[in-house]
């Protein structure tokens, strides 16, 4: 029996550069995930620990998804303050050290505090 080769492109040496392009944007669409449900209590929860991090000037992680394709997409994380939190537009910034991001409050799937 012979081993499974992990790498095709390694193992093959005539492969198209529009062939590799394929199979690499079909190994992607593999890891898109559907958005996941949340419970109104989550939410509610989630909330709370958002705008607690932006009274109380403390670190919250969030965790939102991003469509890609469709109704497929991928998770991000990100740690921050809450600085602004923006009712009419559904948003809040998140700001770290780094970086800063505007998040819809209709995509996070995850607070920790």
């Amino acid at each position: 029996m012979g081993s499974k080769v992990e790498n095709v492109f390694a193992a093959s040496r005539w492969v198209l550069p529009e062939q590799r392009e394929l199979y690499l944007q079909i190994k992607e669409d593999e890891k898109l995930v559907p958005m996941p449900v949340i419970e109104q209590d989550e939410l509610e929860a989630f909330q709370y620990l958002i705008r607690d991090s932006a009274r109380e000037d403390y670190a919250i992680t969030l965790t939102w998804w991003q469509s890609v394709k469709g109704d497929l997409g991928t998770t991000s994380n990100m740690w921050g303050i809450a600085k602004w939190l923006d009712q009419n537009g559904r948003r809040l910034k998140l700001v770290n050290d780094e970086e800063s991001h505007w998040i819809s409050l209709d995509k996070i799937t995850a607070v920790k505090g």
